[in-house]
């Protein structure tokens, strides 16, 4: 990690039934068409477990309880310095409808696809962990 400052991130590994809500970055935002998982920075003194809750709900209107940390890494981008905290965590309210529901670009993806999607590259250890946590 170089001197720049660190960006704390948080972020919502939600899982139902073994499908992850996965979105894609969109044009303005660095790392543009990666898939990504919800999250973003926190808040000043705020715990990266209520971070992912937060920026799950403000993402894509769904609630979320957070079950405990996945994983932590540290990555350098070009564009930045990121301490991320990744949160396996699970629907509010969950029912089969859930997967019928839009949320806001974001979509139910089972944990076998998760290897042929274009994640960023500090999310490879994650999308690994997860492969070998929820497939059989």
């Amino acid at each position: 990690m170089s001197n720049r400052k660190v960006s704390h991130i948080g972020i919502a590994v939600v899982e139902y039934q073994r499908r992850f809500l996965i979105g894609i970055r969109d044009g303005d935002s660095p790392l543009a068409g990666y898939h990504e998982f919800p999250g973003g920075k926190c808040h000043t003194g705020e715990p990266s477990s209520a971070c992912a809750v937060r920026e799950c709900r403000e993402e894509t209107g769904l609630e979320v309880i957070p079950v405990h940390e996945l994983l932590s890494v540290q990555h350098s981008y070009d564009h930045a310095e990121l301490d991320l905290d990744f949160w396996l965590c699970r629907p509010a309210d969950a029912s089969d409808e859930l997967f019928k529901q839009t949320l806001h670009g974001f979509h139910w993806i089972p944990a076998e696809e998760l290897p042929d999607l274009s994640f960023p590259a500090a999310n490879s250890a994650i999308v690994d962990l997860l492969v070998q946590q929820f497939t059989s």
